[in-house]
């Protein structure tokens, strides 16, 4: 009978938490995204809950493409500071590969991206991705171009955008992002 009540007291427990949890998780972060060119999908809540995030819609034929290089070093730099950039390849404005191959590879091979970067999603209009809209209705601005950022705080709650001429090599932009990581 022990076995029983220490079973449903684990039970209680762990529902407690699973439920402590979902309150927890910032709603912008409240999906399933599937990983650029793979069958693979991560749970933002699980992977990125409690960090300082910088969100990226990307494209891989933009005047703003060699802001990958800065980014990947944001990442690199910040990465072991509950930081991490995420990528989405929007064809939002005709400049993203249809091939998710070439998207991946151009991403890898010619910028050495070891960040996140997720599948292709709209950013923006009526068919924007709802974690996008999410984005939009906290800060009032969708992505006018490629390579708008958000940042978002790690409770979820403070997000701002930065239009695409934001380089990530901006000194105010990076002061930003050490501030959050300093407060946090």
């Amino acid at each position: 009978m022990k076995t029983k009540g220490y079973a449903a007291a684990l039970l209680s427990l762990s529902l407690f938490t699973s439920l402590s949890y979902a309150n927890e998780c910032p709603s912008v972060l409240k999906f399933m995204k599937r990983k650029l060119n793979s069958q693979e999908t991560v749970n933002l809540c699980d992977e990125y809950a409690g960090k300082t995030l910088l969100v990226v819609n990307t494209a891989s034929y933009c005047g703003y493409t060699p802001q990958f290089e800065g980014l990947e070093a944001l990442y690199r730099n910040y990465k072991d500071k509950d930081f991490a950039v995420l990528g989405f390849p929007s064809h939002d404005f005709n400049q993203e590969d249809s091939d998710e191959g070439k998207t991946a590879e151009l991403c890898e091979l010619t910028y050495g991206v070891k960040f996140p970067m997720f599948e292709p999603i709209s950013v923006k209009g009526d068919d924007a991705d709802p974690m996008y809209r999410m984005l939009k209705n906290a800060t009032g601005k969708a992505p006018s171009w490629n390579f708008n950022k958000y940042l978002i705080d790690s409770s979820g709650k403070q997000i701002t955008h930065y239009p695409s001429s934001t380089k990530p090599t901006d000194a105010a932009f990076i002061a930003d992002i050490e501030a959050l990581l300093k407060s946090e």
